[in-house]
């Protein structure tokens, strides 16, 4: 039932032409930031802990354009199919392409790290589209169809779907090729899955995987997000160079690479921060002998 929902949405939206469909999205969005109390308690819980000096006023504020971000994701992805190097740049352009440019020139492989920011589904896609296909790590969906039906979607721009229980393999596949990998590296980790860094000043259990194939590799590293313009009405992909951290110790070097990483997100959503996730629980495991922060 879940998949076709699913598709039968897909679908529609699709068959609206794009103002309508995000139109349509909004008020899904809206209604949504009303009536998923669970989202929205989670969300002002992590603003309040990233941003304790804020008002509750200008929290709610930033958590509701969140939501506008999400119709406005959902728009858009239902939309990929219709998108092609012809009309791409109504949607999206670049912003500092030369920084990736540099690191493919290298011919080794790009090493994209990104986060769920502005709309992170689209960066993948969009930069397939310019001509440059991307393959990117996700996790598998519990129901198969609808994660068969998600990454068709995604791969419409030419890119591949590599699963996180194959990262190392796929990824290190992907690099001998000369292929750019997008990783999603904001997320909450379990405690064997990854290392504790700061955070908005709180430790954050955060994986390790792209410090240590990067490492291993010693492929170049950019970071490509996603920011949507309001005065353009459109979205500019946004690439920084990533500069790798030596240390002696290799530990201690995957640690600070790590930390690097995320203070670089970090950096962006203090700019943006409607931008990003806060409906995710990112800071839910805790170092060991520490209390939970989440009440819920």
């Amino acid at each position: 039932m879940e998949y076709y929902a699913a598709l039968i949405l897909l679908k529609l939206l699709g068959a609206l032409p794009h103002r309508l469909a995000r139109a349509f999205c909004a008020i899904l969005a809206y209604l949504s930031y009303w009536f998923w109390p669970r989202l929205r308690r989670v969300g002002l819980f992590n603003l309040k802990l990233a941003f304790p000096d804020w008002p509750e006023s200008q929290r709610r504020k930033v958590l509701s354009g969140l939501f506008r971000n999400f119709g406005r994701m959902l728009a858009d992805f239902a939309h990929f199919p219709h998108w092609n190097r012809g009309n791409i740049e109504n949607l999206i352009i670049y912003d500092g392409f030369e920084n990736y440019a540099q690191a493919q020139s290298q011919g080794r492989g790009v090493l994209f790290l990104t986060g769920h920011f502005g709309n992170w589904e689209l960066s993948s896609f969009a930069h397939g589209v310019y001509g440059y296909p991307c393959d990117f790590v996700v996790r598998a969906l519990d129901n198969p169809l609808m994660d068969e039906l998600i990454n068709r979607y995604r791969c419409l721009g030419g890119g591949k779907a590599i699963e996180k229980g194959d990262f190392a393999r796929g990824v290190l596949r992907a690099f001998q090729q000369g292929d750019a990998v997008g990783v999603l590296i904001d997320q909450n980790m379990l405690l064997s899955e990854g290392v504790f860094v700061d955070f908005f000043g709180i430790p954050a259990c955060t994986t390790t995987g792209p410090a240590r194939v990067a490492k291993k590799t010693g492929v170049p590293i950019v970071l490509g997000l996603v920011i949507w313009d309001s005065k353009l009405k459109k979205y500019r992909l946004r690439f920084d160079p990533v500069e790798w951290i030596n240390c002696q110790n290799p530990e201690d070097e995957i640690q600070v690479n790590t930390a690097n990483f995320t203070h670089l997100i970090e950096d962006y959503i203090r700019r943006f921060p409607d931008h990003w996730l806060w409906v995710h629980r990112r800071w839910k495991t805790r170092p060991p002998g520490e209390s939970a922060l989440y009440p819920f």
